[in-house]
Parts: C-alpha cells; structure tokens; sequence
C-alpha cells in the first residue's frame, strides 16, 4: 500500500510538470519566435519481489520526467509591411550579441522584429546587435543611405540619395548540428551549448533558408493540441490523487482491524 501512495506521488509530481510545460506554452501563443516545448516521462527503478519464478516478478515504484524537449518547427508567418521585420524561412537563427561586450557571448534567435537605432546600428528589441556573416554588427549609415532594403538572401542594399545602390553586409544565419540541445536564455534568445553542436554561422542559403523582409515567425503553439494534452494531463492528476486515496482508505481499515 505504501508503493502505490508513493507512486501516485510521483505520478502528480509528473502531471504538475507537464502542466507547468502546458502553462508556459500557452502563455507564449502569441510570442515571436518561440518554439513549444514538450515532456517525456519514464517509469522509476522496480522493486523486485521474488526470483524464483520463470518470469522477473517486480513491482514498479512510479514515474519521473525523462526531458522536456523544445520542438524546432516552424512557426506561422504574419505579414508586417515594416521593412526591418525579418522571418526565416526554413533552418536556422539569427546571431545577435550584446553590444556593450563586442568579445563577449553570441546568442541565437528566431525573433526578427529588429529595429535601427540612431546610431544606424540593427538591433533587437532589447538593443542586442545582429551580426552579419562575418561576425561583424551590422550598421547602415544614416548620412550616406536615404534608405536600405533587406533581399531574400539577406543582403542589406543601401540606396543613396541620388539612387545609386550597394550591397552593404549579410546578415549572418547560424546553423546548430542539433537545435533541440540549445538553452533558453530568456527574451527570445537561446545560448549554445555542447549538446547543440557547431554553431556554423553563414548565409541563408548555406542553411537551405532564406529571408523573407516585412515578415515575422510566430509562435508554433498550436492552442488545439494544448488544450487536449492540458485535459490528459489533468484526468492523470485525478488518477493518481485517487490512487492515493484508494491507498489510504485501505489502510485506513487495516488500522481498523484492531478494533
């Protein structure tokens, strides 16, 4: 009887993690560039009650989360008109990095709502800068370019005031050998790690990608399947309340016994 209470313990313990993971799904609907994440589950070590049979005879002792993954597929594509939102369109991130610490840490990102700053520099949301091919922060200046234009490859095109055009930088696209073994940072970024591999930073068409302006990724949260692993998740918390409950009153009436 004891097993079983201990076992319905690990199994709510299980079912409330996998609703935290719901939780934060749902709550990031509507965010740009976030990848869900799912959990896995594993039973506990069994408890083995004789050898002497033909057959193992044991007794499980429950259950506990194996990995909780972050599912890389792409999001749906909203329509912006604001020529420095950026989606890409196939694998890969965006590499941005810190501004204030040129030597320091590079993060990933599929978040592409960058703005310019009055420095001419292209910049997150939160004032990360976004690195070009080569590693470099990508600026337009301001007093020579009246405007510029982002190109599927992800070329920068300045245009001067008199019309002429060039081609200023590239912005950079890295690849990861296993984008699933990548750490959430926070803000949208991710940081590598040594389960994600090379980061192999290049072109969009060096991932098979490419760069779609006036675009952005949204969330690949789809509320349907949410809902539906919210509702398991909540008749296998009922479960295993009940399963300790069941537990209880039985032992409940061999305390009684002695009466």
């Amino acid at each position: 009887m004891l097993r079983s209470m201990y076992s319905g313990v690990s199994g709510m313990k299980g079912f409330q993690t996998k609703l935290d993971v719901i939780g934060n799904n749902i709550a990031n609907v509507n965010t740009i560039g976030f990848k869900k994440s799912t959990i896995n589950f594993q039973d506990l070590l069994s408890q083995n009650m004789s050898g002497s049979g033909v057959n193992p005879m044991q007794v499980g002792l429950g259950v506990q989360t194996s990995a909780v993954n972050v599912i890389h597929t792409p999001g749906s594509a909203m329509t912006t008109g604001v020529g420095t939102d950026v989606a890409i369109m196939g694998d890969g991130f965006f590499m941005v990095k810190d501004p204030a610490n040129a030597a320091g840490q590079t993060f990933l990102t599929r978040a592409g709502n960058f703005v310019v700053d009055a420095d001419g520099d292209l910049v997150t949301s939160q004032g990360y800068a976004v690195q070009s091919t080569t590693g470099a922060n990508i600026r337009i200046d301001p007093d020579t370019y009246a405007s510029f234009s982002i190109n599927r490859e992800g070329q920068i095109i300045g245009k001067r005031p008199n019309g002429t055009e060039d081609t200023l930088q590239t912005i950079g696209v890295a690849n990861p050998e296993n984008p699933t073994g990548l750490r959430k940072f926070g803000g949208s970024l991710y940081e590598m790690t040594g389960a994600a591999g090379n980061m192999n930073p290049g072109t969009a068409a060096a991932a098979t990608s490419m760069i779609s302006a006036g675009m952005l990724e949204m969330s690949n949260v789809d509320l349907t399947e949410e809902f539906t692993e919210m509702i398991v998740a909540q008749r296998g918390f009922q479960a295993n309340s009940r399963t300790i409950t069941t537990s209880d009153e039985i032992l409940q009436e061999v305390v009684n016994l002695k009466r």
